[in-house]
């Protein structure tokens, strides 16, 4: 059997590592999973990223798990990402999806998408690359659009697209952010101002959300914000840390890009678009 998936990165709107609640949006830079199934034992991966595979093993793990309990397989992954890893562009999510995606084409099954979503979260959890699962993160680059959700339960409590005539510009500093290196006690410290970008949010407020969301978790993770202040005075519609960074965020309407980039000459930057995938019974 063979099968093959793809997910694609997003961004942070509101972090939900303080309260549980949290937004994001699909981007379109993308991670793609191959799968070759034959009976045996054993689970192989092949990527282009210089990563530990133990994540999607652990994917394949459970999904084998649910689907083909009784059954004896050998799975041979390829993959492979354009999605810079641990900068808070969902690099763990999208693989997730991906792989979870091949697996679901290679057999055929027929399941909930949420439901396919949750089983990445859980293995994220398991092998420590989320402290929360990050469901938010995970419905948004399966589904794309932009997504409210409620972590603690994996509940998507709204999914709406978003306009696309704006650039997602991306600042991708050298260095990566590990979640086990956070420290919980300042996260819970700023809760009440992520509940704030949430409020927003929840208002259809998202880029007012994104950048309040950006300066809270950079004062909590004692990260610079130059560069958001530097997109915001010139001309960004938001500008914020996604996810746990170090990576920053800048929208910016799709007309004004190249004078934009021109402005942040200091900086290299990578431009992408939204990604809003296809609205169906997920869709609210």
């Amino acid at each position: 059997m063979r099968g093959s998936g793809t997910a694609h990165s997003a961004a942070t709107v509101v972090n939900a590592m303080a309260t549980g609640c949290g937004a994001a949006f699909g981007t379109k830079l993308k991670t793609s999973a191959e799968v070759s199934i034959c009976s045996g034992t054993g689970i192989t991966v092949e990527t282009d990223v210089d990563e530990s595979p133990q994540l999607v093993i652990t994917c394949i793990e459970r999904f084998l798990n649910k689907f083909a309990k009784d059954e004896e397989y050998q799975v041979k992954v390829k993959m492979t990402s354009e999605i810079p890893v641990s900068r808070g562009l969902k690099s763990s999510s999208a693989a997730c999806n991906a792989v979870l995606k091949a697996m679901q084409n290679a057999f055929s099954v027929e399941c909930d998408i949420l439901d396919l979503i949750s089983i990445g979260t859980v293995a994220s959890i398991d092998c420590g690359v989320s402290l929360t699962g990050a469901f938010d993160d995970a419905c948004a680059s399966m589904l794309g659009g932009l997504v409210l959700t409620e972590n603690k339960s994996n509940t998507l409590l709204k999914r709406t697209k978003i306009e696309e005539d704006v650039a997602v510009v991306i600042d991708i500093p050298q260095y990566q952010i590990r979640k086990p290196s956070l420290d919980r006690n300042r996260i819970k410290a700023v809760a009440p101002i992520a509940q704030i970008a949430f409020e927003k949010a929840k208002k259809e407020q998202y880029w007012e959300a994104l950048t309040l969301n950006g300066m809270c978790y950079s004062a909590a993770f004692n990260l610079d914000q130059e560069v958001s202040i530097k997109g915001l005075c010139n001309g960004a519609l938001a500008a914020g840390l996604t996810g746990s960074g170090p990576a920053t965020i800048m929208v910016v309407e799709s007309s004004k890009v190249d004078d934009f980039l021109q402005q942040m000459d200091n900086n290299e930057l990578i431009v992408t678009y939204i990604n809003n995938g296809d609205f169906d019974e997920t869709s609210s």
